[in-house]
């Protein structure tokens, strides 16, 4: 019995050092990311952060207050699946800004008009690249959108099957609801920001 203890203890420890870790993490992004829309007239209340370093079982989209230095909201997040001999996993995904690569590009985005969508909540929003790593992002239709089937809670340790994205940040529906009142209310852009 104590052995079974000691083990769930160490997990547990192991867990909330894993959570102190992101945390630290994104408050340094936030930090950095509240520089960046200072200094470019972006919306100062929040931002999106978005860490592919995280499992894509797990939340890694992360809606950043920067007036309450917390996050507000948190979900899971695709990543963009490859094709051919550049293939992403749930394990490993690849990044590119190739066309046709339908890989996720790393990078600063600002959002862009709201469109319609063929998936989800039929709501989409254009992102434009802001770095030479996604400079391409809007010519290769990289948007913000949901998508029925991703879940609204973690499922570590299963990862968001591939193919639920060609290179576009997709979440679930009522992340997406939530995103759209959000950025239909905002009078300046707001910045995405996807890191690994």
């Amino acid at each position: 019995m104590q052995r079974i203890f000691l083990i769930y203890f160490l997990l547990l420890i192991n867990a909330l050092a894993a959570c102190s870790q992101d945390s630290t993490q994104i408050n340094k992004k936030a930090e950095e990311a509240l520089a960046f829309c200072t200094a470019n007239e972006y919306n100062t209340d929040f931002c999106i952060l978005i860490d592919m370093k995280i499992h894509s079982g797990k939340y890694r989209m992360f809606v950043y207050d920067f007036n309450t230095q917390k996050v507000e909201r948190k979900a899971l997040c695709a990543h963009g699946c490859g094709k051919g001999d550049r293939m992403s996993s749930g394990e490993q995904p690849l990044f590119g800004n190739e066309e046709g690569s339908l890989l996720t590009s790393l990078g600063k985005y600002k959002l862009g008009i709201r469109s319609y969508s063929q998936w989800g909540i039929s709501v989409h929003y254009k992102m434009h690249g802001l770095e030479p790593t996604n400079s391409k992002a809007f010519k290769r239709i990289i948007v913000l959108h949901s998508h029925t089937p991703v879940p609204e809670t973690e499922i570590y340790p299963s990862h968001l099957p591939m193919g639920w994205s060609f290179g576009c940040p997709v979440t679930d529906d009522k992340t997406m609801t939530y995103l759209d009142a959000k950025l239909k209310d905002s009078k300046k852009p707001v910045l995405l920001w996807i890191y690994y």
